[in-house]
């Protein structure tokens, strides 16, 4: 990331609305204050915190309805804004394909791969803490067992023990 730039991940709601969509990215930069009653107000202190150089990170984008789509297309093409939007999901070009004004704003695709059994090791270890302590043997062990190379499922795993660690400090 270029220095100065902040990222921040905005969880999709369920069954998002392009007003659920607002609260989401409202609630993701960690705005002062309560949501806004209107959405122009909303929409104006989300640009307005837009205005810094921001990565968002929205993951599972494949379940955006056109509405939410353009709601985040309205955040890009906005001239006081600076960010850069990261669209993660399977299946999000198909969501894309349904908005073709932001699909053609795409600089780039990227698709993730399994990991390969040789490189589970490395990569969960850099990701987080909790598995620099197991023994390389045991990581392959538990991605042949249940992560089957796919990052989103080791994911998984990590998320339950490591909220309950941060539930216990």
């Amino acid at each position: 990331m270029p220095p100065g730039w902040k990222v921040t991940w905005v969880p999709v709601p369920v069954r998002p609305s392009v007003a659920g969509m607002r609260r989401a990215v409202f609630d993701a930069l960690a705005l002062a204050g309560r949501f806004p009653h209107t959405s122009a107000l909303a929409d104006a202190t989300v640009t307005g915190a837009l205005s810094e150089a921001q990565v968002l990170v929205v993951d599972e984008a494949q379940r955006l309805p056109v509405p939410c789509l353009a709601y985040l297309q309205s955040l890009w093409d906005h001239s006081g804004t600076r960010i850069t939007l990261v669209l993660c999901g399977a299946g999000s070009e198909r969501a894309l394909s349904r908005l073709p004004q932001l699909a053609s704003r795409i600089g780039a695709w990227q698709e993730v791969p399994r990991l390969t059994g040789a490189e589970v090791a490395t990569v969960v270890t850099g990701f987080h803490p909790l598995w620099r302590t197991v023994p390389a043997p045991d990581l392959t062990w538990i991605d042949r067992s249940c992560a089957h190379g796919t990052f989103r499922t080791w994911a998984a795993l990590t998320a339950q023990p490591a909220e309950r660690a941060a539930h216990h400090r």
